[in-house]
């Protein structure tokens, strides 16, 4: 039982549920999913982006992207603008209403951050930081060489598979 206790796929996957499962509960307390929350970070972080991808972003259909920025737009929180080289292209935008929730959220992931990494000195959330980092780099890096085939595959890669 220790050892399945201690296997790190389950932790990571056990420890992003419960994170989502947090949030989930936070975001509905504002009236909100964390879906929604996802895409005000999202735009914060990447103004302009567009609903295919945010999609792909967020791994969901563009049609769910879709709904959710429609109830965004309803709350005054987003804007669809045209692009200017694509009228098949909508740019998602930030409106003003949108920072008093962005402060919110910011504050529940800052708590979320506290509860999480509670106990834990500084030099081991740097160390797990990095780590975390780096093995999504090498997943990222795996995901984008299986999508262009075999061949794409560094030797590394390869030996790794």
């Amino acid at each position: 039982m220790e050892e399945f206790r201690r296997d790190l796929l389950f932790l990571l996957h056990d420890v992003a549920r419960l994170l989502r499962v947090d949030a989930d509960k936070r975001a509905r307390l504002q009236g909100m999913t964390r879906a929604q929350w996802a895409i005000l970070i999202w735009l914060r972080r990447q103004p302009g982006i567009s609903q295919k991808e945010l999609s792909e972003i967020l791994e969901v259909e563009p049609i769910t992207v879709a709904r959710l920025i429609d109830r965004l737009e309803a709350r005054g929180m987003v804007e669809r603008r045209p692009d200017p080289r694509d009228r098949r292209i909508w740019r998602l935008h930030l409106l003003p209403a949108a920072s008093d929730m962005l402060l919110e959220i910011d504050d529940h992931r800052a708590d979320m951050t506290r509860i999480v990494t509670e106990g834990i000195d500084d030099t081991s959330i740097e160390i797990m930081t990095e780590a975390l980092m780096r093995m999504k780099a090498t997943l990222t890096q795996e995901a984008h060489a299986s999508r262009r085939g075999p061949d794409a595959m560094t030797a590394d890669t390869r030996e790794a598979v």
